[in-house]
């Protein structure tokens, strides 16, 4: 994981990172203490590809009683292009409405993120629009995040 968390191409439209080893087991703790909460408000899992960690993926509860999820998901750039961020956040997705019985699955990427944009309108998430200066970037910036969305009766179809 700290292979791939501590390169700034993976996180240069992140608020975190380049991880240090020391951020990275953090990472690990904490979604290892997640796991242990009730209720749980989130859900990590590792993308492993022949038999190697390449990515994360999750989903985050963010509303328990109108029944909204975020997805997110992080990979190994030796391993981009090659739709296993695509196949990984399908997933997440069949987790999120039919394991969780989530009504409302979301995502936010960078405008700037291409190819996670792509990976959300692959999956079959609408676009909604733009969320202006939403998160403080590391370097003190705030960013624009694009804002994804797939409803449960959307999945279903």
């Amino acid at each position: 994981m700290h292979k791939y968390a501590s390169q700034e191409v993976v996180c240069r439209y992140q608020t975190w990172g380049p991880n240090s080893e020391e951020d990275t087991k953090e990472f690990i703790q904490d979604a290892l203490d997640e796991a242990t909460q009730t209720p749980r408000e989130r859900y990590v899992f590792a993308i492993i590809h022949q038999e190697t960690l390449i990515g994360a993926v999750e989903m985050m509860i963010k509303d328990f009683v109108n029944e909204v999820g975020e997805i997110g998901y992080i990979v190994n750039p030796d391993y981009w292009g090659k739709g296993i961020a695509t196949q990984s956040a399908k997933l997440m997705m069949t987790f999120g409405f039919e394991t969780l019985k989530l009504h409302r699955i979301y995502a936010t990427c960078d405008p700037r993120n291409i190819g996670s944009s792509k990976v959300l309108e692959k999956i079959g998430m609408s676009k909604e629009g733009i969320l202006r200066e939403n998160m403080l970037m590391k370097d003190g910036v705030w960013r624009d995040s694009l804002l994804y969305s797939m409803l449960k009766q959307e999945w279903l179809s």
